[in-house]
């Protein structure tokens, strides 16, 4: 397998955030984001932690009943990426 470069590592990283902030405030499984970006899951998973890391997602391991997930993983923007998008949007929409 080829490796990817750390510019189109940043650029799909770029478009999960944007995915994310896009069905915010739904929360996204691992493989519904996989699925939109048409990547690999483990990939995507790998790269979902590297964001949380840099907290910009967060991961959320329980269901709405409070019962946690044996496999599964949903995704929510962290607030200060949620913030930080919602600006730049804003901004955006003023110019046009």
């Amino acid at each position: 397998m080829p490796r990817i470069s750390k510019e189109k590592e940043k650029k799909i990283k770029e478009a999960i955030l944007h995915l994310l902030f896009e069905n915010s405030p739904k929360l996204l499984f691992t493989v519904q984001v996989a699925r939109e970006l048409a990547r690999d899951e483990e990939y995507t998973k790998k790269l979902l932690l590297d964001l949380e890391n840099q907290e910009l997602a967060i991961s959320v391991k329980k269901n709405s009943q409070g019962d946690d997930y044996s496999r599964r993983i949903r995704w929510r923007l962290s607030n200060k990426a949620y913030s930080t998008y919602q600006d730049l949007f804003e901004k955006k929409n003023k110019f046009l």
